[in-house]
C-alpha cells in the first residue's frame, strides 16, 4: 500500500531579527535566504522548498514585521501579512526573553485573527538555561494558544528535526508542488542581488545599510568559456554615503565584490566575473516607482 503523501505551505513570522532565514536555509540545506544581524535584512517573502520521502513543505519566510516608518516598511510588512493568509501552518519565532516583549505583542496582533495552526519556536536556546526556558514557554502560552511549542536552536541545528515533525502533523495530503531537486522559486538574479545586499550590510556602518538596493543589470554566461559576466548597481540614498560603500582607493566596494563571489560562484555553480558600481538615488525607499524598479513590487504581494 502506498504510503500518504503530505504538502503544505509554511510561513514563517516573528519581530525582524529572531533568526527566520537562518532557520529556513539551515531546514533547506541551502543558502537561500540572506542573514544579518541587522534588523529587516529580509525584504521579500523568500519562498523555499523542502522535499522528503513523504511530504514536500514550501516554506515562506517573511519581512519581519514591525512599525513601518517610510513606503518600504509599509510594503515590507504588508507582504508579511499577506504571507498568513491561505498557508497551512504559521511558525512564530521568538527569541528566551525573561517577558513577552512589546515588539512580539504586535506580531501576536496580526495573529488573532488567523484560524491556521500557529506553532511557537523558541529560538537560540542554546542561550539560557532550562528553568528559564520553561518560564519563557509558560509566559508566551498566556498570550496566545498556540498549537505546539518547539524549543530550537536555528544556529546550531538543536532540535530543527522534531520542528519538522511537528509541522508535518499539520500538513494536509496533498500532491507535490515542486520537483524534488528545486529548493527555491526564487529567480537567480533575486538571489545575487541580494547575496551582493548581505554582503554590504556585514561590511557597512549601521546608518547605512537600509539605504541601499541591489539592481543586477546584467548576468551573461560567456559562450566561450565557463564563466558568467554580472554587473550590478548599489544604490545609496545620499551622496556622502556614496564615498563609504566605495571606500578609500575603491577598498570597500573590492571587500563586498570579494565576499559576495564566492557565495554567487557556489549558487550558479561556476566561475563569475563581477563588477559593481555605486549610484545615489535620493529617497528611493520613498518612491513607489524606484521600489518598483528593485524588485519590491506591491502588485506581487
Amino acid at each position: 500500500m502506498q504510503k500518504k503523501f503530505q504538502s503544505g505551505f509554511v510561513s514563517l513570522v516573528g519581530r525582524p531579527n529572531v533568526g527566520k532565514s537562518t532557520l529556513m536555509n539551515h531546514l533547506i540545506g541551502e543558502k537561500i535566504a540572506i542573514i544579518s544581524n541587522k534588523p529587516q535584512t529580509t525584504r521579500n517573502k523568500i519562498t523555499s522548498i523542502l522535499t522528503k520521502e513523504n511530504f514536500q513543505c514550501v516554506f515562506i519566510d517573511t519581512p519581519g514585521i514591525h512599525k513601518p516608518k517610510h513606503k518600504l516598511g509599509e510594503y515590507m510588512v504588508k507582504s508579511a501579512e499577506n504571507a498568513l493568509n491561505e498557508i497551512d501552518v504559521v511558525l512564530m519565532l521568538i527569541e528566551p526573553t525573561e517577558k513577552v516583549l512589546e515588539k512580539d505583542k504586535y506580531v501576536l496582533e496580526y495573529l488573532k485573527n488567523v484560524k491556521t495552526p500557529v506553532i511557537l519556536v523558541i529560538n537560540k536556546i542554546d542561550t539560557i538555561e532550562k528553568q528559564k526556558l520553561l518560564q519563557v514557554i509558560d509566559n508566551y502560552r498566556k498570550e496566545y494558544r498556540f498549537a505546539e511549542v518547539v524549543p530550537i536552536s536555528a544556529i546550531k541545528g538543536q532540535n530543527t528535526e522534531e520542528l519538522l515533525n511537528v509541522i508535518q502533523k499539520y500538513l494536509p495530503e496533498g500532491p507535490q508542488y515542486f520537483p524534488e531537486d528545486m529548493v527555491t522559486d526564487q529567480p537567480e538574479r533575486q538571489i545575487v542581488s541580494e547575496i551582493i545586499r548581505e554582503k554590504a550590510l556585514h561590511l557597512l556602518q549601521d546608518e547605512i545599510p537600509h539605504g541601499i538596493a541591489v539592481e543586477i543589470m546584467s548576468m551573461k554566461k560567456r559562450t566561450d568559456k565557463n564563466l558568467v559576466d554580472v554587473e550590478a548597481t548599489i544604490y545609496c540614498e545620499k551622496e556622502s554615503h556614496k564615498g563609504i560603500v566605495i571606500g578609500k582607493q575603491g577598498n570597500m566596494l573590492k571587500k563586498i565584490g570579494s565576499r559576495a563571489r564566492t557565495d554567487v560562484e557556489r549558487l550558479l555553480g561556476s566561475p563569475i566575473y563581477l563588477q559593481l558600481w555605486v549610484k545615489v538615488k535620493k529617497d528611493w525607499r520613498d518612491s513607489d516607482f524606484l521600489l518598483k524598479n528593485f524588485g519590491y513590487d506591491s502588485r506581487n504581494i
